[in-house]
């Protein structure tokens, strides 16, 4: 899958997004510390492939982790910074809290915090659906990024 390329200073304001999902009693945060081991056990049941960079993400000062919570129940997350500087992702959100706008509501806080850093643009890696991105954030495709960064990585049992 190819990288995508988002330019920071034109994203679309974040209150709005979080408002939305307010509507429908999720709030989206950053990540704890202290939650951690419940998110990485979260992580493990709903998407097993993206635990190594939900820890190295929530290690960051700061957090560099983003959660959708309803009623104590994480329904997403997204993350920045994890496998690389400047990079967003991975992001996940349960089927059964999609179509609420979660997904963009966590997209825009993680690249909304990236621009804090001082960033003025972010590759989202490997990104995919390439639709969602387009359409959230104006993302491009970044040509001959296929495979990038994750080219010879080691094989695990869920990639």
């Amino acid at each position: 899958m190819s990288d995508m390329l988002v330019t920071l200073y034109k994203l679309p304001p974040l209150e709005e997004a979080l408002a939305v999902v307010r509507r429908h009693g999720i709030t989206v945060r950053r990540a704890l510390a202290p939650e951690k081991p419940r998110i990485l056990a979260w992580a493990a049941e709903h998407f097993p492939g993206w635990g190594a960079e939900i820890d190295v993400a929530i290690g960051r000062l700061p957090v560099a982790c983003f959660l959708a919570v309803r009623e104590q129940q994480i329904l997403g997350f997204a993350c920045h910074d994890a496998t690389c500087k400047n990079f967003f992702g991975p992001e996940g959100v349960v089927d059964a809290a999609q179509g609420q706008g979660v997904g963009r509501a966590l997209l825009l806080a993680a690249l909304h915090a990236q621009r804090e850093l001082g960033y003025a643009y972010a590759v989202i890696g490997s990104a995919g659906p390439k639709a969602f991105y387009e359409k959230a954030v104006g993302a491009v495709v970044i040509e001959g990024s296929s495979p990038g960064i994750y080219a010879g990585m080691l094989k695990t049992d869920f990639s």
